[in-house]
């Protein structure tokens, strides 16, 4: 039976749209207002109006005085969820803020996982101050969590967990999920264990509630069970949700007891964080540098720059080769730069999409092969689209029917050189246990410079002197 209407909901309600979500520029402007003016009271009711990530979003957007100074007009009024949203260069300024003590506060607020996820970013000192402030059933969990290896799933996971013997009815389970004080705040299945704590199967809550109260627990339950290893990377746990549509799924200990669990929005925040993570290092850049002090992005920046340094001078020994050429062909030094220009570009298209292959386990060794072979024909039919206009630009441009054909040749060469390294160099990192993310781009710009050049260069001086 459904409830009467008041006089509020009879009125038709407009449905929400996307600019409704999200932090605006006039919830910063409004914070910047009061703070400008001292006003705790208006502060206050920006920070509350917003969600804890909205919230994040804001401090960020603050400089770094502002940011001190909202967290200290906030006070306790503080969300700690908020630091979970935090990047970690402006988490760390609020941290030096709030303090041991605070930060204890905050983190015994917070679910286990997300409590964790602050704790193992600070420094050791530092984590022993905190230690000292906290219960002593949270700080067993802390240091348990920071000595599971990084990025596991043991350092990912949820220590609170439902689990339910496996003798139990619909009518137990239902009377313990209401009494149960340590049940998570938000969960979806219901793991079933023996008596040593060993998973047995799983029970998606909706089930619970459909069924009769008499019936056997285990006449209902799933068996088919998907386990995560403490041990488990990330990345692979991710592709375990992924693959498998999982919503949630138990992690387990040596003697594989159930220890913990990982649900779905922790999943997300794995994908994007590794999606961006690879993103950076191809760009040769950290995640920080948006936030970063100037001296620290700095000095992470300047050691690719010094790399692609050494690598642009071998493609310069290699033009050096030709020196003689250049000076009594003056037109392969105006063109010369498009060889390589295209090979690069044409290997990056390759390389991106083999970098995302392998992160995902869409490129296997049954695949490698027609993946390699397919890459070659791309190149070659690009080449081919791309270098014969050229060719006829060049040929036109300079009155030279030789430097056309040897500039079309050339890219053609260099195009299906970079389709073949764009799926080898990471291909082969990946086999060697090197990210191909990280080390994927410099490879392939030397390798594509030094053929584009030496292609149009070396058949240059062999067919025009």
């Amino acid at each position: 039976m459904s409830m009467p209407a008041t006089e509020d909901e009879t009125l038709p309600r407009e449905a929400p749209t996307g600019e409704d979500y999200g932090l605006h520029h006039e919830d910063v402007a409004r914070c910047v207002d009061a703070l400008d003016a001292g006003d705790t009271a208006a502060v206050q009711a920006v920070a509350e109006s917003l969600h804890a990530a909205d919230a994040a979003d804001l401090i960020e957007a603050l400089n770094p005085d502002q940011r001190v100074q909202l967290v200290r007009e906030l006070g306790s009024a503080f969300e700690p969820e908020t630091l979970s949203y935090l990047q970690a260069p402006v988490r760390e300024e609020v941290l030096d803020h709030i303090g041991p003590r605070g930060l204890a506060s905050a983190l015994a607020a917070l679910e286990s996982d997300d409590a964790v996820e602050i704790f193992e970013d600070l420094d050791p000192s530092f984590q022993q101050r905190i230690l000292t402030q906290l219960p002593e059933g949270y700080r067993l969990i802390l240091e348990e969590a920071i000595a599971f290896p990084e990025d596991s799933a043991g350092r990912l996971m949820q220590r609170e967990v439902a689990v339910i013997p496996v003798g139990w009815t619909v009518g137990e389970t239902i009377d313990f999920m209401r009494s149960a004080v340590h049940l998570p705040a938000d969960f979806y299945d219901l793991y079933v264990v023996d008596p040593k704590h060993k998973p047995q199967g799983k029970v998606p809550l909706s089930r619970v509630l459909r069924t009769k109260r008499a019936t056997p627990i285990t006449e209902i339950m799933e068996g088919d069970l998907n386990t995560v290893p403490y041990t488990m990377d990330q990345e692979e746990v991710a592709y375990l949700f992924r693959q498998y549509g999982l919503v949630s799924a138990p992690v387990l200990d040596d003697a594989e007891r159930v220890i913990g669990m990982i649900t779905v929005d922790d999943i997300v925040h794995v994908i994007d964080e590794e999606a961006e993570d690879d993103l950076m290092k191809l760009g040769g850049v950290g995640e920080s540098d948006l936030y970063g002090r100037l001296i620290e992005t700095t000095r992470s920046r300047a050691s690719w720059l010094v790399v692609n340094l050494g690598t642009a001078v071998l493609a310069s020994l290699v033009i050096g080769l030709f020196e003689a050429t250049l000076q009594q062909v003056v037109a392969l030094a105006v063109l010369m730069p498009i060889v390589a220009s295209m090979g690069g570009n044409a290997g990056t298209q390759t390389l991106t999409v083999a970098v995302r292959a392998l992160a995902m386990k869409d490129l296997t060794p049954a695949n490698t092969v027609r993946f390699i072979g397919k890459e070659l024909t791309v190149g070659f039919l690009n080449g081919v689209v791309c270098a014969v206009p050229t060719g006829i630009v060049a040929w036109l441009w300079f009155g030279r029917l030789d430097i056309g054909v040897i500039i079309t040749l050339a890219m053609i060469v260099n195009l299906i050189v970079a389709g073949l390294f764009g799926t080898l160099v990471p291909i082969t990192l990946e086999k060697l246990r090197i990210d191909p993310a990280v080390a994927s781009t410099v490879f392939l710009t030397t390798i594509t410079d030094v053929v584009g050049f030496f292609a149009f260069l070396g058949m240059a001086a062999l067919f025009l002197l």
